[in-house]
Parts: structure tokens; sequence; C-alpha cells
């Protein structure tokens, strides 16, 4: 059976507070971890028609949550049977280039997993790419990778815009800076777009903690230190850290709850991984799996993995989907046609 029908056919009827029920245009959700673009996209009336993910604990994740599990390698997967759709989202790895010397565009992406981005593309042809990565995607080999993506967006023929946008500045207490490019296909003739501006109205961690809650995750060792209690917090957009354990390294800092938090990692060690450490109630903690959830803009009714490290990693390996549903009502500003493509 074709990839594309397998998919479609596993759809199971489990309703969940994002979905809207006019579906008005089709896209697909490839590197699609535990499905962020998924939840923005179809709470703007999107159709997922087909998803891609490769790790299986995030298949487990995306399944209970959407009735559906994505395919996975998407190096297996035939660009011909994907189907026919108005978006292609990807939040693709930052998997390193091979460039030597001159740089030839799609050529030059070949043996890197953003190449089955565009030869998807390329095959299909939708009217959109929504694209993210890590912000030092941009200064990858001194510019030469980015340059390479813009190489092959064009010459698939796509029209493109980069822009690198801080989660605390849409409404989530994360300070996450990510590159996002979008990209129309060029003989819609769209020459502007402007991504969202941040917006007035700011979170801080104190605004997604749990009240109630048996978390033990609790840190607790002498050396452990709160060296600045009652630090002004100047902007709350950013961390503000009050405190180390250990000599204070990635993982081992302290931060107070009246800012925003620091960007959720899928990787990394120290006594507060993953999540940062927060002053807390006169305790010093890491964040629980919701609050983390919360941290990237998930609804409420969204079921997170039961492991809880495996909870940490998805959502630090996740997007910030209130940033995606902004930027995708900018998609639809330039090209309001999209909403009525179906």
């Amino acid at each position: 059976m074709p990839v594309a029908t397998l998919f479609q056919t596993q759809k199971v009827n489990k309703k969940k507070s994002w979905e809207k029920t006019q579906q008005t245009f089709d896209f697909i959700d490839l590197f699609a971890g535990i499905g962020g673009f998924r939840i923005a996209l179809e709470s703007h009336g999107g159709e997922c028609v087909f998803g891609s993910e490769w790790d299986e604990k995030s298949q487990d994740t995306y399944e209970r949550n959407f009735g559906e599990c994505p395919e996975g390698d998407i190096t297996k997967i035939d660009e011909k049977e994907v189907p026919k759709h108005n978006v292609l989202c990807a939040g693709f790895p930052c998997q390193a280039f091979s460039i030597s010397g001159k740089m030839k565009g799609f050529g030059d992406t070949r043996g890197t997993l953003f190449f089955d981005v565009a030869r998807i593309a390329k095959k299909a042809k939708p009217e959109v790419l929504f694209l993210e990565n890590v912000r030092n995607f941009l200064k990858h080999d001194n510019g030469k990778t980015i340059q390479v993506v813009k190489d092959t967006l064009e010459e698939i023929g796509y029209d493109h815009f980069i822009k690198v946008l801080r989660s605390s500045d849409y409404g989530v207490p994360q300070a996450r800076e990510r590159v996002y490019i979008v990209a129309f296909r060029k003989d819609l003739g769209i020459k502007n777009f402007e991504f969202p501006k941040p917006i007035k109205e700011f979170k801080t961690v104190e605004d997604i903690l749990e009240q109630d809650n048996i978390f033990h995750g609790f840190i607790d060792r002498p050396d452990m230190k709160i060296t600045k209690p009652d630090a002004e917090v100047v902007d709350p957009r950013r961390p503000l850290q009050i405190g180390k354990i250990n000599g204070g390294g990635q993982g081992e800092r302290i931060y107070s709850t009246k800012a925003a938090g620091i960007t959720l990692s899928a990787y990394g060690g120290g006594a507060a991984s993953k999540t940062g450490a927060y002053l807390i109630n006169g305790k010093v903690r890491k964040l629980t799996p919701r609050e983390c959830a919360r941290m990237q803009g998930f609804p409420e009714d969204y079921e997170i993995a039961e492991n809880r490290n495996e909870a940490y990693k998805q959502f630090g390996d996740s997007v910030s989907v209130p940033v995606l549903k902004l930027i995708f009502q900018q998609i639809i500003k330039a090209y309001p046609d999209l909403t009525l493509t179906t």
C-alpha cells in the first residue's frame, strides 16, 4: 500500500481543542516530531494529509494526539507517493552540508536531510513552504549553508523570506530563538512578506507553573547557591539567573520565575538538564513535563509522553506553537487565496 494511503487510513476520530471543523487547505508535516506544526496549521483550518517522523517514541506521542502515525525515515519515502498539498511544513535538522568551493544549489543539498524537503517540494510544487531551524543555522559554515538553502529554493521555483524570532516576544515564556523560512511559489508573484511583530503581552515562568502537582524533581545539593535572590527584572522577556549549581555551567543555572525561561533542550546534562532550574516557593526544581508543554504553547488537552525523560526530550526538540500560528496568519495575509484552495 502506498505510504500516503496508509497514513490517511489510520485516521481516528479524535477531536482536539485546536482543530477547526472547516478545512480549507491541505498540508504535510515533515520531521513532524510531536506535531507542533500540525497544531498550528489545524487551528487555521488546515488538514494534514501526510506526515513523516523517524523517532518511534515521538511517533507514539503523535499518534496518541492525532490518531495517525507518521511515516518513518524520510530518505526512504518516494516523493511521487506524497499526496497533493498546498503547504509543506518542516522543522528539518541542522545537518552538516558538504560544501566544497563553489555552491551548486540543489546539487549541494544531496546527502543532507534538507535535500529530502527540496525533492518533495520540487515534485509536489505546493504554494507555500514553511520551515524552521535553530538560530545558528544562519551562521553554519560561515553562512554558506543558508546560501545553499536559498539557492536551492530559487532553483526549484520559490521566493523566500527568512527571519529569526524569539518565542518570548509572541506569548510564551521561553527565550527560544529560531530561524523561520517562508517560501512562496514564484508564479504566485508574492514579493513582499512581513513576519509578525512582537506582541505587547508577555508571560513569565510563573504563568505556566502547575499549582498542584506531585512532581519530585527538586534539587537540593551542597554546591547549590542562590547568589541574587532579590535581583530586579529588567526585561521580563529574557531569563534572569539568580543562582547556580556547582560551577554554573549549562544545566547548572538557577533562574527566577518572574521572567521568561531559558530555551528547552532535547539534549545536554547537568542537574537541571533540558528545562533549567527555577526557584519556586523557596525550593529549586526543574520544570514538569506539563510546564514544558505550556512553555512551547501546547494546549492543555495535549497528551504528553508518560516517560518524563522522553517528554523533556520531545518538547525540547519541538516548536513554539504560538509563534507558528502568528507566522501563518501573516502567510494567509500575504496569500489569502490559500484558504480557498480546496
